[in-house]
């Protein structure tokens, strides 16, 4: 595959950012790592969080187990950026993936082989590395396969737009295509793609290499667009507690796109009933760890890679997805990027706790570095939070957060302690106006502080402009495109 060019700004800054060469410590604890990431969950979806119409009795259990982040933040608000965000340590203004762009036949715009991420770093100190689920970030075969990323073993779907299909004609396993059959020409629908790719995940967790460790990278599709669930006791439950809400979309059969989203009679009982699913998954995994003894020694965390989604008949107000903040996927308001986060390390983290600590998925790469007991350089975006997760109170705290968001105009975002601005139309008017928002006093964003407080829209726009290296991989601003 061409190799791609960047813009040379962005070219130096990528070289300036790459991590240095990692050493190993073998005095630091080396737990197993696994982290479970939902699509398109919002921060409400989840009981332990409020949610009061959608059951979630795993998920809560592993927060009363572990911690509850209250203010963690996702790379960005779609899919491909914010899990390169994840892998990479970089925030949206410096990662190599910037947004969803779409490749033929099949995948997404491939990251680098240049880049280096966490799962490399984990794959060599001696991890045995897997990812279950969507990938997102490179066809099969190219330097964004997952294979050539740091994973020992992938299965599930390779892209994004395939994976708005539940019953799909095919999967990967590694680089080979796996048929199936049931599926064919999107005319049956007998092969619940979500239901073998976590059978897949268990199966890692029974045959796994009992002499290493393992990173086991969960990225499930649930609770996605498309609305769609085997008729099973999970959905006959929802049936009789909501609603008839009848959505037309693009159905199965020959005429059907892979990318499009089914018809679905009970909207509102099909995503709670995916989300439930989802939490079945959870508890499957925890039970799983369990079973093999591997609980006390594994560290696992929830999370979601955005806000929740309108796509599919989906209706986030309905059941206050987002938790009671502003906006949705898309949106760099608190809706669109802050997040579910759950950990829990047994004997380890203070379990039923809830901690404030301001964090987001650049902070992942470094955090599971050092404890996986190696070394890597400063010049990331991310802050290791594990001092925070043993309890020890010497955690360093950002200086800022940002994020960017491609479509819709362009918008950034920036957080400072409890300064929030936001700038939307940014890559058409780049000198346009900031929202400015205390979220202390707002976490809603109901009210622009921005004339009240010029000097420090002026300082927040400030961080916006130095936060943003351009990229011609994913431009941003008008005159580049």
């Amino acid at each position: 595959m061409q190799k791609i060019i960047l813009s040379l700004a962005f070219a130096l800054f990528f070289i300036r950012s790459s991590p240095a060469q990692v050493t190993k410590n073998n005095k630091a604890p080396r737990p197993n790592i696994i982290f479970i990431l939902a699509d398109d969950l919002g921060y409400g979806d989840i009981g332990v969080n409020g949610q009061k119409l959608i059951k979630t009795p795993n998920i809560d259990k592993l927060a009363k187990q572990g911690v509850r982040f209250t203010q963690f933040y996702a790379g960005t608000s779609v899919c491909a950026p914010s899990r390169s965000s994840l892998l990479t340590g970089l925030h949206t203004g410096h990662t190599y993936i910037r947004g969803n762009k779409g490749v033929d036949p099949e995948g997404q715009e491939p990251i680098a082989d240049s880049v280096l991420t966490v799962a490399e770093v984990l794959q060599k100190a001696g991890y045995q590395t897997a990812a279950f689920g969507k990938w997102g970030l490179g066809p099969v075969g190219s330097e964004g396969d997952p294979n050539k990323q740091g994973f020992d073993q992938f299965f599930g779907y390779n892209c994004q737009t395939l994976a708005h299909r539940y019953y799909p004609n095919h999967l990967w396993e590694n680089g080979k295509k796996i048929i199936l059959e049931a599926n064919q020409n999107l005319r049956e629908n007998k092969e619940y793609a979500p239901d073998i790719i976590q059978q897949k995940a268990l199966d890692f967790v029974d045959h796994r290499e009992k002499d290493k460790p393992f990173f086991l990278f969960l990225p499930y599709i649930l609770p996605h667009a498309e609305l769609l669930v085997p008729n099973d006791s999970i959905f006959e439950y929802y049936k009789s507690k909501l609603a008839k809400k009848p959505f037309k979309g693009n159905d199965y059969g020959v005429k059907a796109t892979k990318g499009g989203y089914t018809s679905q009679e009970y909207p509102h009982a099909a995503f709670a009933a995916m989300v439930s699913r989802l939490d079945l998954y959870v508890g499957q995994i925890l039970d799983k760890l369990k079973q093999e003894g591997l609980d006390k020694n594994t560290l696992v965390i929830f999370t979601s890679d955005n806000g929740p989604h309108k796509e599919g008949g989906a209706d986030p107000d309905f059941f206050n997805s987002g938790g009671g903040f502003k906006g949705y996927k898309r949106d760099l308001y608190e809706g669109g990027i802050r997040e579910p986060f759950i950990a829990r390390w047994t004997n380890v983290i203070k379990p039923n706790s809830q901690n404030n600590h301001i964090g987001a998925f650049w902070d992942l790469f470094p955090t599971f570095s050092e404890l996986a007991g190696v070394k890597v350089a400063k010049n990331i975006d991310g802050l290791s939070f594990a001092p925070t997760l043993k309890g020890n109170k010497a955690q360093s705290s950002h200086a800022y957060l940002y994020w960017e968001f491609h479509e819709n105009g362009g918008i950034q975002a920036v957080r400072q302690g409890n300064w929030k601005a936001v700038k939307l139309n940014a890559s058409i008017n780049p000198d346009g106006a900031i929202e400015l928002y205390d979220l202390a006093k707002d976490p809603k964003e109901s009210k622009n502080l921005a004339k009240q407080y010029p000097d420090k829209v002026k300082e927040l726009s400030k961080l916006i402009n130095e936060s943003h290296v351009e990229s011609t991989l994913f431009p941003f601003l008008k005159q580049n495109k």
